[in-house]
């Protein structure tokens, strides 16, 4: 797959920030703490899932130290309608103990220390340093992946790649919020089967070969 040209990448996000200057992510937290817990429940589950889990969770387990009263079969009971329940119930439990021990409840803004809570991996830890801290990370998920491969924004063979590739290629004006925009754009837009390219404002920039109506 070519690479899309610097200036039509500049371009692209151009367009993403002027048609939503302010992107966040789409889970519901009130803190770091509930924010890092989110993300954890996250994986392979969708946003609107864990959002609906986490109501509940974060109702009666806001912080760390509530959620280690609450204990595993506490967690189990919240989140169980979220796939890979039991495992997550555990790390979430573990990390909010290893919180306690080592960071004094708070969520370190350090990406080793956040990589070494239970759970947590590089993707979860750069949604963390992102939408907390506001570092220029790029958490890349299922939809960045596709999104930078097909579109020519970024390619690269795995999750690593497209993640660096994206660092250097995006300008530094938009490293903020890029995170966001492609994450929605893949969600909504540039789906995985049958992209909506009627409605893609980048459709002109991009180097695909398979655009639909």
């Amino acid at each position: 797959m070519a690479d899309m040209k610097l200036a039509a990448v500049a371009e692209a996000f151009l367009r993403l920030r002027n048609a939503n200057p302010n992107p966040t992510t789409e889970l519901e937290y009130a803190s770091p703490y509930q924010l890092l817990v989110a993300v954890v429940l996250s994986a392979q589950a969708t946003d609107k899932g864990v959002n609906l889990a986490t109501r509940k969770l974060f109702a009666v387990a806001p912080t760390p130290e509530a959620m280690v009263d609450l204990g595993e079969a506490g967690i189990v009971e919240h989140i169980k309608t979220i796939g890979l329940f039991r495992n997550k119930a555990k790390n979430t439990l573990a990390l909010s103990h290893q919180l306690l021990e080592r960071h004094g409840g708070e969520v370190p803004n350090d990406r080793d220390a956040l990589e070494a809570l239970p759970g947590v991996g590089r993707k979860t830890a750069n949604v963390v340093l992102n939408t907390i801290f506001g570092e220029p990370t790029m958490a890349v998920d299922t939809h960045i992946f596709r999104l930078a491969n097909r579109t020519g924004l970024a390619p690269g063979k795995d999750v690593l790649e497209v993640e660096k590739r994206l660092l250097r290629r995006i300008p530094k004006e938009y490293l903020r919020d890029a995170h966001h925009w492609l994450i929605l754009h893949g969600r909504y837009v540039c789906v995985a089967r049958k992209p909506h390219c009627g409605k893609c404002i980048i459709r002109d920039l991009c180097l695909s070969r398979d655009k639909t109506d």
